[in-house]
C-alpha cells in the first residue's frame, strides 16, 4: 500500500491543510459554507466537504449536526454505488452488459430485449417520467418511492410500457436502476444477495458505516436509499480513481471503470447538463457544444445525487471530492465549486 494512502485510510479528524492557495482556500471554504438560512432553506447548504489528493485528506469540514461519523443519504449517488457493486459481479464472470434483463429478472419477460448495458445507460426504453417535487402528480418515480410502487419498486417499473427501442434514447430513469438491483439478487444468489454489497464491495473498501434500504420485497432501493458518511463514499471515488484497484487488489475490472467512464453515445446532453456513461457522470459534451463543467479537465466524471450530493473524482489532478448538502433553490453550481477544489488543490504539491 502507498504511503499516501494510508493517511486516507487512518484519518481520524478534521483537517485544512496542504492548499496550493490560502486564498483560493478560502474562497472554497466561503462558497460552501455561507452562513445557512434555516427558515427559508435557501442557497448553497453544504452538510459535508471532503477532498481527497493523491490519498491524502487535504480538506475536511462539516455543519451542525453532521460529524466525520454521519451516513448521510446520498440519493441518487446510490446508483453509480450500485454500477460498482455490479462491477464486482461483472468482474466475478456473473453476468455480461450483454445478457437480456428477463435472464435475471423475469418480470422483464415483457420486455426481453432490454440489456444490462441499457439500464445501465439508463436507455430500457420503458415509458417513464423522472420529475420529482415540481411535478408529483406525474411523476413515476415518486409513484416508485412513495405510493403505488413503493413495495415492489422493480416490479412497479417492469410493468410500464416502452417509450423507445431499448439502447436508443437515454432517458434518465430510476427505475432502470431498480431493476438492476432486482436483477443482482439472480446473479449472485437469493441467500447472497442480502450481504453482497457488503461482501463484495464495502468490507474489502473498510466501509463500515454504510446502510442500504430496501423494499417490501428486500430488493435494495439502488436509485436512491444508500446512507454512507463522507469518507466511506471517498474511498468508492478513490477506488475508481486508481481503475479499480484497491490496497494492491484489482477489486473492480479495469475494464468495468472504463466502460463506466465511456459516453453514451446515443445520448444528447443538453448544453451545461453532464453526459451519461456507465451509470456514471461525465464532463464531457455533445459535437459543438462547451463542457459541462468547463473549470474542469475533461476527464473528469462524478456521482450526483439529488439536492446537491456529489462524488467528483478528477483523475489528472488525482482528486477525490465529496460533497453532502441540503440545496433547495438550484443556487449550487458543479462548475463554481469544481473551480474552486482546482484552484486551492489542483496545482503542483508544496
Amino acid at each position: 500500500m502507498r504511503t499516501a494512502l494510508i493517511g486516507f485510510l487512518l484519518w481520524t479528524v478534521c483537517t485544512v491543510a496542504s492548499a496550493s492557495d490560502a486564498p483560493a482556500l478560502a474562497a472554497l471554504q466561503s462558497y460552501t459554507f455561507p452562513p445557512r438560512n434555516d427558515q427559508t432553506r435557501d442557497g448553497v447548504r453544504t452538510d459535508a466537504l471532503l477532498v481527497i489528493r493523491d490519498g491524502q485528506v487535504v480538506l475536511e469540514r462539516y455543519a451542525t449536526p453532521n460529524t466525520a461519523d454521519t451516513p448521510h443519504l446520498t440519493w441518487s449517488i446510490s446508483k453509480s454505488v450500485l454500477a460498482t457493486v455490479l462491477g464486482v459481479a461483472q468482474g466475478e464472470g456473473r453476468f455480461t452488459l450483454d445478457d437480456p434483463v428477463a435472464r435475471f429478472y423475469p418480470p422483464m419477460q415483457a420486455h426481453p430485449n432490454v440489456r444490462i448495458a441499457d439500464l445501465l445507460h439508463w436507455a430500457s426504453g420503458l415509458d417513464w417520467q423522472e420529475d420529482y417535487e415540481y411535478a408529483p402528480l406525474k411523476s413515476s418515480v415518486v409513484a416508485m418511492l412513495y405510493t403505488l410502487g413503493r413495495s415492489d419498486m422493480a416490479g412497479f417499473t417492469a410493468a410500464h410500457g416502452v417509450a423507445a427501442a431499448p439502447g436508443e434514447r437515454f432517458l434518465y430513469s430510476s427505475g432502470d436502476s431498480n431493476l438492476l438491483a432486482a436483477a443482482l439478487r439472480q446473479m449472485v444468489g437469493p441467500e447472497a444477495y442480502a450481504d453482497y454489497p457488503w461482501q463484495a464491495l464495502f468490507e474489502p473498501l473498510g466501509i463500515r458505516q454504510a446502510v442500504w434500504e430496501r423494499d417490501a420485497q428486500g430488493t435494495f432501493v439502488g436509485s436512491s436509499y444508500l446512507y454512507m458518511t463522507a469518507r466511506e463514499l471517498a474511498r468508492i471515488g478513490q477506488l475508481m480513481l486508481d481503475d479499480g484497484r484497491w490496497q494492491g487488489r484489482q477489486l473492480l475490472p479495469a475494464s468495468w471503470v472504463a466502460f463506466n467512464r465511456e459516453p453514451f453515445h446515443k445520448a444528447a446532453a443538453s448544453p451545461g447538463e453532464a453526459m451519461p456513461g456507465g451509470h456514471w457522470w461525465l464532463n464531457r459534451a455533445a459535437p459543438g457544444q462547451p463542457l459541462p463543467w468547463p473549470d474542469a479537465p475533461a476527464q473528469t466524471f462524478a456521482a450526483l445525487g439529488h439536492w446537491g450530493q456529489a462524488l467528483y473524482v478528477l483523475p489528472e489532478q488525482k482528486l477525490v471530492v465529496v460533497r453532502y448538502a441540503d440545496d433547495r433553490d438550484g443556487s449550487f453550481q458543479h462548475n463554481t465549486l469544481l473551480r474552486h477544489v482546482l484552484a486551492a488543490f489542483g496545482g503542483e504539491r508544496p
